[in-house]
């Protein structure tokens, strides 16, 4: 038997930044509380193109809780927003 529409689960929507890393396939997924402003010092850090290693360290809401990356390991990142229950 069907449920009624009203029970129906409500679609929600969440931002992720994507990190891609030289030398892996995958990139890492990370959510944080304001995805848009991690993604713009990213995009800083790639702009400068500086040759001298810098440690980023962040705290995430997701599966990944802390994460530390070397500033010239970074090839690219993104936003992806998803829909879950």
């Amino acid at each position: 038997m069907s449920q009624p529409f009203s029970q129906t689960p409500q679609l929600k929507k969440r931002t992720s930044v994507l990190v891609f890393l030289k030398g892996t396939t995958a990139p890492l997924v990370l959510y944080v509380e304001n995805p848009e402003m991690l993604y713009d010092e990213l995009s800083q850090i790639l702009k400068v193109n500086s040759t001298t290693p810098r440690l980023i360290e962040k705290s995430t809401l997701g599966p990944i809780k802390k994460v530390c990356i070397q500033s010239t390991q970074i090839c690219a990142i993104a936003m992806q927003e998803e829909q879950y229950i």
